[in-house]
C-alpha cells in the first residue's frame, strides 16, 4: 500500500503542539492546589499562550518557509517546461534557505550556459554535415569522372609495356607509372568509401586469410625498396566474424602507411593474436613515430601531415573498425616507430546485441 502523504506544515508544526499539550498538562497538575476561580483563570491564560505560540509560529513557518518553497515549485515547474530564465527572490537571505536559493539560481545559471554551448555546438555540428555531404557529392562525381579516362590511360601503359624490349631503360618508367595508377585508384576509392559508405558484410571466416592477403599486396609495393613486412600468424585462433574486404581494405591502409612513415631500410610487423575476447591485429613499423599532438587528431577526415596524402585512410579504417563493433589503438614514439592496434569481436553481431 502507498504510504499517506501529510503535508510537511503539519509535521513541523507536530512537536510544538505536542510540547505545547505537555506543557499544559504539566501546568494543570501543578496548580493543583490553587482555589478553582483562581485556576480556572491561570489554566484559561495557559490555553490562550499556547493558542498565541501555535499562532506565531505557524506564521513564522509559513513566512520563512512555506512561501520559498512554494516559489521553489513554480521555478521548478517553469524549468520542467523548459524555461531556463528563471531565479527565485529568496537568494539574498543569510540563512539555510537563502543558501538553498542561491545554489538553485546558479544551478539555473549553469543550465543556460551548457544549453547556449549545446546549441553552439549543434549548429556547428549541422553546418559541417552540410559541408560534408556537398564535398561528398562532389567527391564522389569527381572520382567517377577521373576513373574513366585513368582506366584509359592504365591500358595504354599496359599496351607499352608489353611492345617495349626487355633492354629498354623505359621499361622501369612504365612501372613507376602502374605505381602512380594504382596509388591514384587507392585515392578514389577511399574518397568514395568515405562519400558513399556501406555497411559490412559480415561473415565468420579466418583471419589469418585476410591479414595474409593485406601483407603479401604491400609487400608488393615494397619490392624496389629496404623495406621488410614481416607476419606471425596465429593458427589457432578462432574464425572471426567479418567483412574480409573491409578489413583488407583497413590492414592494406595501416601498412602503407607504416611503409611510408620509414625513410630507408625498415621492418613492419603484422602479429595475429587475441586479447580482451577480441581478435588482435598488431602493426608496428620502425619509422620516425607521430608526435604527441598529432595522436589526437590522425584519425579525423582530410587530416594529414603528408604533402601528398588525403587524410582519408586513418579516418575510413576507424569508421569500418567501428561498424565491425571494434576500435583501433594507437601508441608512438618519436623516433622510434609506431603501433596500430585493430581489435575486432569473434561474434560482433552478440557485441551488438549485448550493448542494445
Amino acid at each position: 500500500m502507498d504510504r499517506v502523504r501529510v503535508n510537511w506544515q503539519i509535521k513541523a508544526l507536530l512537536p510544538i503542539v505536542f510540547v505545547l499539550l505537555v506543557g499544559l498538562l504539566l501546568f494543570t497538575v501543578a496548580t493543583v492546589t490553587l482555589q478553582s476561580p483562581e485556576r480556572h483563570l491561570v489554566l484559561m491564560l495557559a490555553a490562550d499562550g499556547a493558542v498565541i505560540i501555535c499562532g506565531v509560529s505557524i506564521g513564522a513557518v509559513a513566512y520563512l518557509i512555506h512561501g520559498p518553497m512554494i516559489e521553489m515549485q513554480k521555478k521548478v515547474a517553469l524549468i520542467s517546461e523548459g524555461n531556463l530564465d528563471v531565479a527565485v527572490s529568496f537568494a539574498q537571505r543569510n540563512d539555510e534557505i537563502g543558501d538553498l536559493g542561491r545554489n538553485f539560481n546558479h544551478m539555473t545559471k549553469q543550465l543556460r550556459e551548457s544549453r547556449k554551448e549545446i546549441e553552439t555546438m549543434h549548429r556547428t555540428q549541422m553546418s559541417r554535415a552540410e559541408h560534408l555531404a556537398t564535398l561528398g557529392e562532389l567527391a564522389t562525381g569527381l572520382a567517377h569522372e577521373i576513373r574513366n579516362p585513368l582506366a584509359g590511360i592504365a591500358g595504354v601503359i599496359e599496351i607499352i609495356g608489353r611492345d617495349l624490349p626487355a633492354t629498354s631503360p623505359a621499361r622501369e618508367m612504365v612501372k613507376d607509372v602502374r605505381l602512380e595508377i594504382n596509388q591514384i585508384n587507392r585515392i578514389l576509392t577511399d574518397l568514395l568509401e568515405t562519400a558513399r559508405p556501406h555497411p559490412p558484410m559480415m561473415m565468420r571466416s579466418n583471419l589469418n586469410t585476410t591479414v595474409e592477403h593485406a601483407v603479401m599486396l604491400a609487400r608488393q609495393q615494397v619490392l624496389s625498396q629496404p623495406i621488410k613486412i614481416e607476419l606471425l600468424q596465429a593458427p589457432d585462433l578462432p574464425e572471426v566474424e567479418h567483412d574480409s574486404g573491409q578489413i583488407h581494405q583497413v590492414l592494406l591502409n595501416l601498412l602503407l602507411n607504416a611503409v611510408q612513415a620509414m625513410q630507408g631500410a625498415g621492418t613492419v610487423r603484422v602479429e595475429i593474436g587475441e586479447r580482451d575476447s577480441c581478435a588482435s591485429v598488431m602493426v608496428s613499423d620502425t619509422g620516425k613515430g607521430i608526435p604527441e599532438e598529432h595522436l589526437a587528431q590522425i584519425f579525423r577526415p582530410f587530416y594529414t601531415t603528408r604533402g601528398n596524402g588525403t587524410g582519408l585512410g586513418l579516418s575510413l579504417a576507424r569508421r569500418i573498425v567501428e561498424e565491425h563493433h571494434g576500435r583501433i589503438n594507437v601508441t608512438s614514439v618519436v623516433g622510434q616507430g609506431s603501433n596500430f592496434e585493430v581489435l575486432i569481436p569473434f561474434n560482433a553481431r552478440a557485441e551488438l546485441s549485448e550493448a542494445s
